[in-house]
């Protein structure tokens, strides 16, 4: 069994795209449910990994504080799954909750 990162990402900073706060109630559910069933099959390595807004970007220039570019499209956080392969990474990325708002999820083997 292997480990990947699926790292979500969506558009935050599009108002008209943002769920309203009973959607995202019914959103965080969905994230709740997905977590649970990972666990349940023994595929999740590691729980969300949240980003704090915070961090650092090493370059050939020196060290600058985040963050960093502004962008539409943002990651929202992190998992470590447990899969055969990236075959099976990609199916347990396909019920990912963050789909359901336009979202993408891109993995990669976790080394």
């Amino acid at each position: 069994m292997n480990e990947f990162i699926l790292i979500f990402r969506r558009d935050f900073l599009s108002k008209e795209v943002q769920p309203s706060p009973e959607e995202l109630q019914q959103h965080l559910q969905h994230w709740q449910n997905w977590f649970g069933s990972l666990a349940a099959q023994d595929k999740l390595a590691r729980p969300l990994q949240r980003w704090d807004g915070q961090g650092k970007l090493v370059g050939s220039k020196g060290v600058t504080d985040g963050p960093f570019v502004e962008i539409k499209e943002s990651i929202g956080g992190l998992i470590i799954i447990k899969a055969k392969d990236y075959d099976e990474a990609a199916e347990i990325a396909k019920g990912c909750p963050v789909l359901n708002f336009g979202g993408n999820v891109e993995i990669r083997m976790a080394v």
